[in-house]
């Protein structure tokens, strides 16, 4: 018939909770706050930035579950990392003062048709990318922009410039 499947090794945790729980958090938070300071893209994720977060989750698995063997250690620990993705999003919610500092401010792009290039240079964003994001928002020259933003998500928002009482 084959090998019976030890029950007790695939739901009794080898490790207290509170440790799963405890490494969860910690390394949560960490990598928040890293790629809060590093990253903030325009638009859509690209191959580096998967790349990136594979490989963050690849090497944080360890020190999150210091090799845990049960299937009731990694309920706990999925369970603890969603529980801050939801915490910290209610409280920047509940707390105006939070949002700033969990969730980045948007920045000017392109202010009257001209672009902002200190702040594309502060963002890493080339022109040519965001070209490519203002012709996904039907815009077809810079010069079309009233304003345009990075947004905290990474979004891209554009105001156009109204001609003739229009929206373009």
């Amino acid at each position: 018939m084959g090998v019976p499947i030890d029950w007790s090794a695939l739901l009794v945790p080898s490790m207290h909770l509170g440790e799963v729980m405890l490494r969860g958090t910690a390394v949560y938070l960490f990598l928040f706050v890293l790629l809060r300071i590093l990253r903030r893209e325009a638009g859509q994720v690209g191959i580096s930035d998967l790349l990136v977060v594979v490989l963050i989750a690849d090497a944080a698995q360890n020190a999150m579950a210091s090799e845990y063997r049960s299937i009731t250690e990694g309920a706990i620990l999925v369970a603890t990392i969603a529980f801050w993705d939801y915490f910290l999003d209610w409280l920047s919610f509940r707390v105006p003062v939070l949002q700033r500092l969990l969730r980045p401010a948007p920045l000017l792009l392109i202010k009257n048709g001209r672009l902002q290039r200190e702040n594309m240079k502060r963002e890493m964003l080339q022109e040519d990318e965001l070209l490519a994001q203002l012709r996904e928002n039907g815009v077809r020259s810079v010069g079309e922009v009233k304003t345009c933003y990075l947004e905290g998500d990474g979004r891209i928002s554009v105001i156009a410039r109204t001609s003739k009482g229009k929206k373009t």
